[in-house]
């Protein structure tokens, strides 16, 4: 088995994360916002189910991100962040990515559990 590039782990480590929690709010957005609107209440969407599936997914691809600037980090131990680059650059971003997914992990966790309690479609 071939091993990822060293600079796709660093990316999607760097990245993957906040692609998914941007996801999971702008989907679970549009499905509160179908599930209210007068013209799609009778599509019959299911709010909890939709964004307990958003929340799944998201902390599924934001691990994933954990995982790969991980195993970034961990290959680029002995570098230090203001080495040369590549190896410089990817021990630099691993830290901030490693530490920036957990926040992003976080978000997307109380992200999903305030929209599953949360009863839609009421009046300001």
């Amino acid at each position: 088995m071939r091993s990822l590039r060293p600079e796709l782990l660093q990316w999607y480590g760097l990245f993957g994360a906040a692609l998914a929690w941007t996801g999971q709010l702008v989907v679970g957005f549009g499905v509160a916002y179908a599930d209210c609107a007068a013209a799609s209440s009778r599509w019959g969407l299911d709010v909890v189910t939709w964004e307990v599936v958003l929340m799944v997914v998201g902390g599924t691809f934001a691990v994933v991100a954990e995982a790969a600037a991980i195993n970034v980090l961990l290959a680029t131990r002995p570098v230090h962040y203001e080495d040369p680059p590549p190896d410089g650059r990817r021990h630099f971003f691993a830290f901030g990515a490693a530490l920036g997914n957990l926040l992003f992990i976080v978000a997307i966790l109380l992200g999903g559990i305030g929209a599953i309690s949360n009863a839609t479609c009421r009046p300001a």
